[in-house]
């Protein structure tokens, strides 16, 4: 989608790369959308580097032609903000570097976590808390100062449990002991083999041991896990109420650490468990972080990602280092439409 009929040359190339997709935006420097193109992930994790800089150039490309910028001339942009997954380490960060910076699309770039796009695109200021629960979980913070930290965010290895993953492998196991008497009833012994199309428990850990059925599918079982609570499902409610403290952990470590407890941190909630609708579930997660931070809000993603890749290199573009709010809200209002329109 273009906004404008007349070409103009986009001050910042934003860009949210996920596992599973990747949103590209251009935008000027007050903050008008010239450019948003949604397209497949150009994860190196999930389609390889090669791969992945080709779906980057084809949908910065497409950008730039929506936006009015003749014959694919580059740089398309000036600067180039890229929040990506898999960006964890420093090696990772220098590789995606490197190899954004041969394809030549800005003047200068700046890769970064996509933590930190989602908690950018959720606050209305350049600080403050994200906590990430889709597929996994993740977080990160940055204190009003600029200091940010997050977790390493790779699973188990870093110690992380949740996401859908978590709930899906949690819903599987509750099924399983209650059927075979190691564990309470639970309503997931009927509804979670039903869902993987199998009659029972014991079929379906066979299935998935012998690679029958796709492990792929158990993170969308998350809404069999909140369905299961809402109907009074006392075993399913212990699983989300393990991932709410696991949440509220993540929350007082990253505000612990920089030093937030007495201040007035927005703290994002990003990720598609968060869409959920369980009342039970948002006041435990609230009071847990209250708890923490008594003046702290508390803040449902409603922005695409991508925003939060623009405000950030906008941020530095600006004296004050915060982007003007006008221009903020220009572009909010922008991508938002945009993104109710791919829904």
């Amino acid at each position: 989608m273009s906004t404008e009929t007349t070409s103009r040359r986009a001050a910042v190339l934003a860009v949210d790369g996920g596992n599973s997709k990747a949103d590209v935006a251009l935008v000027a420097a007050d903050g008008t959308l010239l450019a948003a193109v949604h397209g497949p992930s150009i994860s190196h994790q999930a389609v390889g580097l090669e791969v992945g800089m080709a779906n980057l150039q084809r949908l910065a490309r497409q950008a730039a032609d929506e936006a009015g910028q003749p014959g694919g001339a580059l740089p398309i942009a000036d600067a180039g903000m890229y929040c990506l997954a898999g960006a964890d380490y420093p090696e990772d960060v220098h590789m995606l570097a490197r190899a954004i910076g041969e394809l030549g699309l800005t003047t200068d770039l700046d890769v970064r976590n996509d933590t930190l796009g989602a908690l950018r695109a959720g606050t209305h200021q350049p600080w403050g808390v994200v906590l990430v629960c889709g597929r996994g979980v993740n977080g990160a913070g940055v204190a009003p100062g600029g200091r940010t930290i997050r977790f390493d965010g790779v699973g188990t290895y870093s110690g992380d449990w949740g996401g859908g993953g978590g709930l899906g492998l949690a819903a599987i196991a509750a099924a399983v002991r209650s059927r075979d008497g190691r564990g309470p009833w639970s309503r997931l012994e009927a509804s979670v083999p039903a869902f993987f199309g199998v009659a029972s428990p014991q079929e379906l850990t066979k299935g998935l041991y012998l690679e029958q059925l796709s492990t792929h599918r158990i993170t969308e079982l998350a809404p069999l896990v909140f369905e299961a609570a809402a109907a009074g499902d006392e075993v399913a409610r212990g699983i989300l109420d393990r991932l709410v403290d696991e949440l509220v952990a993540m929350a007082r470590a990253l505000i612990h650490r920089l030093g937030l407890e007495l201040l007035e941190p927005e703290v994002v909630l990003a990720g598609g468990v968060f869409k959920n609708t369980d009342e039970a579930f948002a006041d435990r997660l609230e009071q847990g972080i209250l708890a923490i931070a008594p003046h702290a809000a508390i803040r449902r993603l409603d922005a695409p990602p991508v925003l939060g890749a623009a405000l950030l290199r906008l941020d530095e573009l600006s004296p004050t280092r915060a982007t003007p709010p006008n221009t903020e809200a220009r572009l909010r209002q922008a991508l938002q439409a945009w993104a109710l329109r791919l829904a």
